[in-house]
């Protein structure tokens, strides 16, 4: 299978961009309005984190959403075969002096992200332009496409790491002043997050971004990838935050609020952008006997 991906993916890299992800957009169409891949989590999830909504809005945002993912599928399959060379002129990015400030202190930065826009290219990216990334990763079910995936990116320059077990070789990257790539809008389990707020209802998050930020003294930047048109992006690089000061619990829940909060902001402005049929809500703490503070040796990272 790993074989056809790569077919597959340079046939898609032989097609003009343009067509290309038109036809992405009608791949996300059959997922969303054929299969209807988990459309009904979508829809309930959409009007339960905008309740004042018409339908029809909810609708418009999820047939949207779809079709964002077929074209992010499209660019991932080109940017395999052809590099980052196929985002050439088609990417712009704002507040990349924050960036900048946050590596003077000589400490790496954690970069604080979710799966909006096309968060695949954000790391590949970073590294043509010199910067040495790491990405904490749990990889995908599938065997192959996870072999397809993790050996098409660490070609192009970054370092994958596990989710489970990955804490010091994170901050080994740190120490050498490099990035860390951090995706925090995925559901955990009771073992291995917290509870904060996200669109007003408790979402379990891992608090291993406000552990790593207090261990290490690195700043965390949140960087986001957002899609301007069909074919362009913009990479926007917003104010460092501050390292976290002590390792309690109080002090980790609050950043780890902290961090969703900056995530949920950037989800409303661009609902269309993200992975609705993610089950982010999926562990409740109705379901949950008590709430644990997972140990440092046992965090699992993303």
């Amino acid at each position: 299978m790993t074989v056809l991906l790569h077919i597959i993916s340079r046939t898609v890299a032989l097609m003009p961009l343009k067509p290309a992800l038109k036809l992405g957009r009608g791949l996300g169409w059959v997922l969303g309005s054929i299969v209807k891949y988990r459309r009904a989590d979508v829809i309930a999830s959409l009007k339960s984190a905008f309740p004042d909504l018409a339908h029809s809005d909810v609708r418009r945002i999820a047939d949207e959403m779809y079709k964002q993912q077929g074209m992010n599928l499209i660019e991932m399959l080109r940017l395999s075969a052809l590099g980052a060379e196929d985002f050439e002129g088609r990417v712009a990015v704002e507040g990349g002096e924050h960036l900048e400030g946050a590596l003077q202190g000589g400490r790496g930065a954690i970069i604080l992200t979710a799966h909006l826009g096309n968060w695949d290219m954000l790391g590949v990216l970073a590294s043509q332009r010199g910067y040495r990334v790491t990405i904490i990763t749990k990889g995908v079910k599938n065997p192959a496409l996870n072999r397809f995936w993790s050996g098409s990116r660490e070609q192009l320059g970054l370092k994958l790491v596990p989710a489970k077990e990955s804490y010091r070789a994170c901050l080994r990257a740190l120490r050498q002043n490099h990035l860390v790539g951090f995706i925090l809008d995925q559901n955990m389990t009771e073992e291995e997050g917290i509870f904060v707020d996200f669109f007003g209802r408790p979402a379990c998050t891992t608090p291993g971004l406000a552990y790593m930020s207090a261990h290490s003294g690195a700043p965390v930047v949140p960087v986001f990838a957002v899609r301007r048109s069909l074919s362009d992006h913009k990479i926007l690089v917003l104010p460092p935050l501050e390292p976290v000061r002590e390792k309690d619990k109080d002090t980790i829940r609050t950043a780890t609020q902290q961090y969703t909060s900056i995530i949920e902001d950037m989800i409303r402005s661009h609902p269309e952008q993200w992975i609705w049929m993610h089950r982010r809500w999926r562990t409740r703490p109705d379901q949950c006997a008590r709430l644990k503070e997972p140990g440092i040796e046992r965090l699992s990272l993303a």
